[in-house]
């Protein structure tokens, strides 16, 4: 079978959820005589060579075996191709991550190997959006960062940031989230934030500030990733009493019902001034950036395979 038919399969290994969930993996592949190729991830940093070596090699289906973090690095792969070539691939997901907010999005679960081969295979699919912050780093260099889910500026950035420090000397995830929470009490829970969006302008502390083209993590629940839009969900005048409710309305999905939160619909977020506030983007970090930068929307820049 040629190239432009097999799927290439880029693997993305979990702690905890090795070989034995492969190996169920490849199994139910093998029973509906999927052909495939496969690449496995050593680091973090090697998905997007990967994903690079199965696009130059003809790949027209690829899936990825991972969650929100090794999907962002793959659409930021495939934006960096031609779009003439872009537009040829189809982009899928088995979840296998920490965060599986985008595929849980459109109804694939990690526990459904069965199903979501199955919808794969019928290879529906839908053109969606990526949000994209431009920014310039310490070095004076100009980059920007494609996102499927969200960008996060401050306290939740913060947190991720914390999380990564105490995984590494806990060595457990929700042991390592739990005290993150825990050790913010101590940190800044403010950031001075100059933000234009739409006909507002914001000058003043902010405690977190989420930026969605889809679910967001639960912060920003209305996105839709084909809309053409951006959810903003800006976070200021909260006690420390007040955060913990936060989350409390984050786990059970009704976030946009705490009265601190302030929701925003719009296709660009300027940054003008965030002294001191750590960025993520889809889950993970990226370089500070200095002086102003812009979170803006793509529409239906990406192939992705949904649920038939």
């Amino acid at each position: 079978m040629e190239r432009n038919t097999r799927w290439g399969i880029l693997y993305c290994p979990k702690k905890g959820k090795g070989l034995k969930h492969w190996a169920k993996i490849q199994r139910v592949l093998d029973e509906r005589k999927v052909e495939y190729d496969i690449v496995q991830s050593e680091s973090v940093d090697s998905v997007e060579r990967l994903m690079k070596m199965l696009i130059s090699n003809g790949y027209k289906t690829i899936i990825v075996v991972g969650g929100d973090t090794a999907l962002n690095d793959a659409v930021n792969c495939l934006m960096s191709v031609e779009k003439l070539e872009r537009d040829s691939i189809s982009l899928g997901v088995i979840p296998n991550g920490v965060i599986n907010d985008f595929a849980r999005f459109w109804g694939f679960s990690e526990g459904e190997i069965e199903q979501t081969v199955d919808w794969l295979i019928a290879h529906r699919v839908r053109k969606v959006d990526l949000g994209c912050i431009r920014y310039t780093n310490k070095k004076g260099e100009r980059c920007h960062r494609y996102f499927l889910n969200c960008v996060n500026i401050g306290l939740i950035a913060d947190v991720m940031n914390l999380r990564r420090q105490t995984r590494s000397l806990l060595g457990s995830q929700a042991l390592s989230f739990v005290v993150s929470l825990v050790l913010m009490v101590f940190h800044r829970l403010e950031y001075k934030m100059h933000l234009r969006i739409n006909s507002s302008d914001v000058n003043r502390r902010v405690l977190t500030l989420c930026v969605g083209s889809g679910p967001g993590y639960g912060q920003t629940p209305s996105a839709v990733p084909y809309s053409g839009m951006l959810d903003v969900s800006l976070i200021y005048n909260t006690k420390i009493l007040q955060i913990f409710s936060g989350l409390w309305l984050l786990i059970t999905g009704r976030f946009l019902n705490h009265r601190s939160v302030h929701p925003y619909r719009t296709r660009e977020v300027e940054v003008v001034e965030a002294k001191h506030a750590l960025v993520g983007v889809d889950g993970r970090l990226i370089s500070r950036p200095v002086g102003s930068y812009k979170i803006t929307i793509e529409q239906e820049v990406i192939n992705f395979l949904i649920p038939a």
